[in-house]
């Protein structure tokens, strides 16, 4: 059954229970115990149950995993093999416990619930009471995921101290393809022959002032070509040059993943990163050529940056590349009008900047209207604000600490008491004669060592369990902060608002005294509006 018609039919009044569907189940334990396993089956029995007692439902088998963690879903047979069923048409919905059921990683079940309605397959998360089905469950989901990064993101710190250890012991990590080097046992050892390469790639832009793409046309003219046998990228070029690894340098905390689930990222600034000498890492440039060849980028970086016009587009507003012209294809870009009354934001189809009337005769689109517009739909999708705020903060909860401090506080504990003890005896030995004082002092110290470093690491652990267990202690001020951006006290240029949009559509026959848009929000059917300048009103036709 299509999910717009599903739609449909339950905003005309119908339940789910209604409907004819194609219904599974999905259920869960991540351990082998029987009490675990006595609990699987009644999942399974009151599934099984539940929708063989709907009269317009059809029960598909369910789909069971045993003893699996959570955590991840690649060793989940039976959850694979049901998200391949879904997309092969094999039924139209799922009933699960709960969103965890999925993954441990809110966000994660969230990926695969967005994926699986792009096949008409939705699911209910019975516990959560969300039913990816109805438009308001999945804006929700969306809410949560957003609200949850923050939380992912802190937790994911915990990881970079591995990483941090692993550099202090001479281990060389990042990309195992890089040019000029192997790489082994996180080792790099020059390739002389993709160093010459390297060199090469050097002389020609700092000493021949060459720019990236006549290098690529040169190289490959010299039969110098990429791993593949093409030309080489000038994202690869560039990536070479400004490579610190080639003047023997340790380069890192370059970039930062923003969204946990697209694993986009960003490039910070070079004043964030961290660099510095590193011995291990052999050099195939002097650094005396790899500065000038990176001054030389930075300054011709500078110099495109500054012939670009001062209106070119970036996605610094709430609606930069979301309106859309219908007539040409085009974004709208944003224009600060000025007058006695003061300053009017606008936004104008790119064809009209170019051109002006002749080029397109799409009115202007007010920032203004769009704000009034954007704010009611929210207001309605938001009726019951209470219960996203309450969503939000159980996904928070729920979001694992990923350690068990208590367990490492013991075993610390222990460690020491048990070190303490081979003190006690050592003493004994000594003063019984067995060992030597020499003996004595030289065993007591390395002890005394160890007792140090276990006292350090326990100071340690106890600050971060406290630390976590501050984020009970925030839920107020979390909730505070939601109840302010969900009523929009901050105006529309929240950052809820830029997610949940996708575009605006500024339709063929809008006028100045009339404008006709479709608004796409990320879930759910377009929305048709109807803005009516002369009686300053507007209203809103659902698809």
């Amino acid at each position: 059954m299509n999910i717009l018609k599903i739609r449909n039919e339950l905003r005309s009044g119908k339940t789910i229970f209604d409907l004819p569907l194609r219904v599974t189940f999905y259920a869960r334990v991540s351990t082998d115990k029987d009490e675990q396993i006595n609990s699987l089956e009644n999942q399974v029995q009151y599934y099984t149950e539940l929708i063989q007692s709907k009269g317009n439902w059809t029960f598909i088998p369910g789909y069971i995993d045993e003893g699996i963690s959570g955590t991840s879903t690649k060793k989940r047979d039976s959850f694979n093999r049901m998200i391949r069923d879904a997309k092969a048409g094999r039924f139209d919905f799922i009933i699960t416990k709960e969103i965890s059921r999925f993954s441990r990683s809110t966000l994660d079940s969230i990926k695969y619930t967005q994926e699986l309605l792009e096949h008409d397959v939705g699911v209910l998360f019975q516990n959560d009471n969300i039913n990816t089905l109805d438009s308001d469950s999945e804006f929700r989901l969306v809410v949560m995921a957003g609200v949850a990064q923050d939380e992912v993101r802190k937790l994911s710190e915990r990881l970079k101290f591995g990483f941090r250890q692993a550099i202090k012991n001479g281990h060389v990590l990042g990309n195992d393809r890089l040019w000029g080097y192997d790489k082994k046992d996180c080792v790099l050892t020059i390739n002389e022959a993709e160093a010459q390469i390297v060199r090469r790639i050097f002389d020609l832009y700092a000493n021949q002032q060459m720019g990236v793409r006549r290098i690529s046309q040169t190289l490959y003219d010299e039969g110098i070509t990429s791993r593949k046998g093409g030309p080489f990228n000038v994202l690869t070029i560039r990536h070479i040059l400004c490579n610190p690894k080639y003047k023997g340098w340790y380069c890192a905390n370059k970039s930062q993943t923003v969204d946990y689930r697209s694993k986009r990222k960003i490039f910070l600034d070079e004043s964030e990163w961290v660099m510095y000498p590193d011995p291990s890492i052999p050099a195939i440039v002097s650094e005396e050529l790899w500065d000038r060849a990176n001054a030389l980028y930075k300054r011709r970086s500078r110099q495109m940056k500054a012939h670009q016009s001062r209106a070119e587009f970036h996605n610094r507003y709430p609606y930069s590349g979301k309106i859309v012209c219908e007539e040409h294809g085009t974004s709208f870009h944003r224009q600060v009008l000025k007058s006695a009354k003061g300053k009017k934001e606008v936004w104008y189809c790119r064809e009209y900047r170019n051109q002006g009337r002749a080029g397109c005769i799409a009115p202007q689109v007010r920032t203004s209207e769009l704000n009034q517009v954007m704010a009611s739909i929210f207001e309605e999708l938001l009726l019951d604000r209470q219960a996203v705020i309450d969503a939000v903060l159980e996904t928070i909860r729920a979001v694992p600490g990923g350690r068990d401090y208590a367990q490492d506080i013991r075993r610390i504990e222990e460690d020491l008491s048990s070190i303490a003890a081979k003190k006690d005896r050592l003493l004994e030995m000594s003063i019984e004669g067995v060992i030597t004082m020499a003996e004595f002092k030289q065993r007591n110290d390395g002890f005394n060592k160890q007792a140090q470093g276990l006292e350090e690491s326990l100071t340690a652990l106890r600050a971060e369990m406290e630390k976590e267990q501050q984020t009970t202690a925030r839920e107020e001020d979390i909730r505070r902060v939601l109840e302010q951006e969900l009523s929009f006290q901050n105006g529309i240029d929240s950052a809820l608002v830029t997610t949940i949009l996708d575009k605006i559509v500024v339709k063929k026959g809008s006028t100045r005294e009339k404008l006709y848009l479709d608004i796409y929000l990320k879930f759910g059917n377009p929305l048709g509006i109807v803005l009516d300048r002369e009686k300053s009103s507007f209203c809103v036709n659902r698809s």
